[in-house]
């Protein structure tokens, strides 16, 4: 018997497979396909502390290696999500959640953050440090390390549930940024968020996203992902769980080797709906193809 089951800061899942943030909705709109009990847990839309329209239309651009968006976090606040949308949530799946949480300012993490650790259904708060700072002239929080750590440490200081920095790729040094967030506190990181990419229709010579430069996931950035978290693994002590472009069972074993103890899957949903229930189903087959019993054996073991 194959066993799945993998471990985040004491909080056992029966298997690694998380849907990503912001590919999933909240949750709920997935149950009308399959019984949603069988993933690992879920990632929440990212949610911040006010309601947020997103940015212009469009806001999607599809490309062969996968998608671009520039959806600009759209939801509805954070009390409208405790409020609504967790409660259908939990009508239909009855694990525990992973909050993903954004904001423009260290107060708007600390008030989301400090919200979602009230709800016992949430079981570990996912700190999206892509945001532009507000008040640091617009850099995002993730691509410094002191201001990575400033959001760790508030967000550490108002909360108990475990803390897990979502780290951006788009730096110079993600090591650096993951050790500065150890350092801070976190119990865990997420890498990687999308990368930058852009897309121009050739007909017009316009870009196709009204941002320009916009959010670019799938496929091909899943060497990336995998080189990212080998890395980081090495550097701290905390598990990870990673995500860019992972698509099968095989891509799982992958990244887990890599030092992943958790994965997510994100654009593979919005290709088809049925992506993480396959990978489930898929993973004892591979399992027992590649001789693993334990899948929390290979974490790391790439080293």
């Amino acid at each position: 018997m194959s066993d799945m089951r993998v471990s985040l800061s004491g909080w056992e899942l029966e298997n690694p497979v998380i849907p990503a943030s912001g590919t999933f909705g909240f949750g709920y709109e997935f149950a009308d396909f399959y019984d949603i009990d069988i993933l690992g847990s879920i990632a929440l839309k990212g949610t911040t502390r006010e309601p947020r329209y997103g940015n212009p239309l469009p806001r999607i651009a599809e490309c062969r290696e996968g998608i671009i968006n520039a959806i600009g976090l759209q939801n509805p606040g954070v009390d409208k999500v405790i409020a609504e949308e967790l409660p259908k949530l939990y009508k239909v799946f009855h694990k525990k959640s992973i909050a993903n949480i954004s904001g423009f300012s260290i107060e708007d993490y600390v008030y989301t953050a400090s919200r979602f650790d009230e709800i016992p259904e949430i079981g570990i708060l996912e700190i999206n440090i892509s945001c532009p700072n507000v008040h640091g002239g617009g850099m995002a929080f993730g691509q410094d390390p002191e201001a990575a750590a400033s959001v760790c440490r508030a967000v550490k200081a108002a909360c108990r549930k475990p803390v897990y920095m979502k780290l951006s790729p788009n730096v110079t040094d993600i090591v650096s940024i993951a050790k500065a967030c150890e350092e801070a506190g976190a119990d865990g990181l997420v890498l990687i968020n999308t990368l930058l990419g852009m897309r121009i229709d050739p007909k017009t010579g316009r870009r196709i996203v009204s941002t320009g430069a916009a959010g670019f996931s799938g496929p091909a950035i899943k060497p990336v992902a995998v080189r990212m978290v080998y890395q980081v693994y090495d550097a701290v002590k905390v598990p990870i769980i990673g995500v860019g472009g992972l698509e099968t069972a095989d891509d799982v074993i992958e990244m887990m080797y890599a030092g992943a103890s958790a994965v997510e899957i994100g654009a593979a949903n919005l290709v088809d709906p049925y992506a993480c229930k396959n990978i489930i189903e898929e993973l004892p087959e591979k399992m027992k193809e590649y001789g693993i019993d334990r899948l929390s054996d290979i974490i790391g073991k790439a080293h």
